[in-house]
């Protein structure tokens, strides 16, 4: 069972789902949340108020398109392509993440994020 989310970027939005760890739901419990977007090549990351869950899977290797979050930094993560630790094309966290979701829009439109930008995340009904 997921959540689905709408996540939102100036003008542009792409739609995604939550998946059904401890910690997705605490994100989910905490929509909407809105920051303000960092790049890390082709990821995007911004701290939310949400503690994640100790108990839940944690890895550095993403699938294009997938949702995490970071625990240090209490972040939110979008991951569509390669960022400064991949070791080819895929996708890699810097350090631990927690898997919580995945998009299923339009990745493409992610590329035009720029660093400060605005990014809400909301519940989609």
């Amino acid at each position: 069972m997921g959540y689905p989310i709408r996540i939102v970027m100036g003008e542009r939005e792409i739609e995604g789902e939550l998946n059904d760890t401890a910690t997705a739901q605490r994100v989910h419990d905490a929509l909407p949340v809105e920051g303000e977007a960092n790049r890390w090549g082709d990821e995007i990351y911004f701290s939310i108020p949400v503690t994640g869950d100790k108990g839940d899977p944690m890895r550095t290797e993403m699938a294009v398109g997938e949702l995490a979050y970071w625990p240090p930094g209490k972040a939110f993560c979008i991951f569509w392509g390669p960022t400064p630790a991949s070791r080819g094309d895929e996708p890699r966290a810097a350090s631990n993440v927690v898997p919580i979701g995945r998009l299923t829009g339009d990745l493409r439109q992610l590329a035009e994020t720029a660093d400060g930008q605005a990014v809400r995340i909301e519940r989609k009904e």
